[in-house]
């Protein structure tokens, strides 16, 4: 055994202290898998006193001064379980400038900034390591950073938030409303107080950026993914998806591909999508996390698990800790950032997928006629219709029928101009929902 590799841990919430436990937990075992044992240099937190039950460490050890802690030259390791954006990339990139190796969890600030902090761990010959920042426990970025870099991934699909799911998942079980699943979810614990940045995506969407940027070979950020939430999921969509065979699911999609001009570009998108329910992620249900991969020479890979929760978070932390302690002893690096390929974020409007689209319309003749003719202006093409009660148009409208349309593939522009024009319609008394099909092409 060497000297000790030293932590300095940033936050000791509900992952921090699970980092902590597993650290006194498994300190045999870690030392004998590094070469040397892990101790802690530090603990930095808002406040000093808080009570914190029986957390095995030494009250001495906690600070209110990170960036103090930081700068110590008897940290060797950085560990930053705080989140958000600033000041966390400050202490960061003064932990990388100073070659200090760094362990994060902050999808937020990769996802925003990702570019400055592999610029400093460039600069300081540091590693970056940030496998718990996308799907917690599950053994995911690691692959595709380095087990598939001899591959060529086309398409990632992946269901990376775990309150939508279980929402979705409760909404097609029980057929509650999304008000209703919300209120169970929040009252399991599987949603925030305030659920915005599950609910509308946002989570999900800075996920989907660090997938592409690892994925393709490109720096994506938050601001490049098109965004959009399950709030307007309804208990008729997710019945309308089971009579075809489907169910709902929050998506994040990034995918290589052509665009309008032949270049190579990416699309990176998270919105809620009907699939199949013979796709390998029509079955993840409850609060977990899937992602499936498609690659050239691989094929089809499928990542299951515990996307979330203190102790899954912290065994994806303290195995990237394991990873950057052995890399120090060696007197390695791992691998830099690898953003060779720089290509193009496709707009979203080129984007193509099938869709379901349900009007309230005038029960007579001509209206589907009408219906069609608007599709046909646009070029998406109409798969499948069916005709049924309506759902409940605008008073005085006369709507009195429904219309559920399913189209071919088209670009996400045109289906938006059709949607548009069926709006302004006098026999339409109201699009009641507009949703994609993914996973049947």
């Amino acid at each position: 055994m060497t000297s000790p590799v030293r932590l300095a841990l940033l936050g000791c919430g509900t992952v921090g202290s699970e980092v902590v436990r597993l650290l006194h937990e498994q300190s045999a075992d870690l030392a004998a898998r590094i070469g040397a044992p892990l101790e802690i240099a530090g603990i930095a937190v808002r406040r000093v006193g808080r009570d914190r039950g029986d957390l095995p460490v030494d009250p001495a050890l906690f600070t209110t001064d990170p960036l103090g802690l930081i700068k110590r030259d008897d940290v060797d390791v950085v560990v930053e379980v705080v989140g958000g954006i600033e000041p966390a990339r400050g202490w960061l990139v003064e932990a990388l400038r100073a070659g200090k190796s760094v362990v994060t969890a902050n999808k937020a600030l990769l996802a925003e900034d990702g570019a400055a902090l592999h610029d400093a761990a460039a600069e300081g010959g540091a590693d970056l390591y940030y496998e718990a920042s996308v799907a917690g426990a599950i053994p995911l970025l690691r692959p595709l950073r380095d087990s598939l870099h001899g591959d060529r991934i086309n398409r990632v699909t992946g269901i990376v938030n775990g309150t939508t799911n279980f929402i979705l998942s409760a909404m097609d079980a029980t057929g509650a409303g999304f008000a209703e699943a919300l209120e169970e979810a929040t009252e399991l614990g599987y949603a925030e107080a305030d659920p915005t940045a599950d609910v509308e995506g946002f989570d999900a969407a800075a996920k989907a950026a660090i997938l592409a940027s690892l994925a393709f070979h490109t720096r994506v950020t938050a601001a490049d993914v098109h965004r959009e939430g399950i709030t307007e999921v309804t208990a008729a969509d997710v019945a309308s998806a089971r009579a075809m065979g489907c169910t709902i699911k929050l998506l994040c999609i990034a995918a290589r591909g052509a665009d309008a001009a032949g270049r190579e570009t990416v699309s990176v998108r998270v919105h809620p999508a009907m699939i199949p329910l013979t796709h390998p992620l029509a079955s993840v249900g409850d609060a977990f996390n899937a992602v499936f991969v498609e690659a050239e020479a691989a094929g089809q890979l499928m990542f299951y698990g515990r996307g979330a929760g203190g102790a899954p978070t912290a065994s994806a932390v303290l195995g990237d800790v394991v990873a950057v302690a052995r890399n120090r002893l060696a007197g390695a690096r791992a691998a830099s950032e690898s953003a060779y390929a720089d290509l193009a974020v496709r707009p979203m409007g080129e984007a193509l997928t099938r869709y379901h689209i349900s009007l309230d319309v005038a029960d007579r003749p001509g209206v589907l006629e009408a219906v069609a003719g608007v599709f046909a202006r646009h070029e998406v093409s109409i798969a499948t219709v069916r005709q049924g009660p309506a759902g409940g148009g605008p008073a005085g409208r006369g709507s009195d029928a429904e219309l559920v349309i399913v189209t071919h593939v088209a670009p996400d522009a045109a289906l938006a101009a059709t949607v548009r024009e069926l709006r302004g319609l006098d026999i339409v008394g109201s699009v009641t929902s507009v949703l994609r099909v993914e996973g049947g092409q």
